[in-house]
């Protein structure tokens, strides 16, 4: 197993100690559980279960581009 250096500010520090003994885990195992939940490259399970599921959904082959009326801008 690899190990790693991070240099935390004391606030970030505090967030991860705090947010650690929440989960009930070690600092390590909370930010490595972190670190695979944002770096993974696939979308969650329970997201991909949703594809499809929407059947009222307009796909953007479905409907034409729509135009919106552009607002009036605010001047500075």
């Amino acid at each position: 197993m690899s190990q790693i250096t991070l240099y935390l500010d004391d606030a970030t520090q505090a967030l991860v100690e705090r947010a650690a003994q929440a989960n009930g885990l070690s600092k390590s195992r909370w930010v490595a559980e972190i670190i695979r939940k944002y770096a993974a490259h696939e979308w969650p399970q329970d997201c991909l279960a949703l594809a499809g599921r929407f059947s009222d959904f307009p796909l953007r082959e479905d409907s034409p581009p729509s135009q919106a009326a552009d607002v009036p801008r605010v001047g500075f």
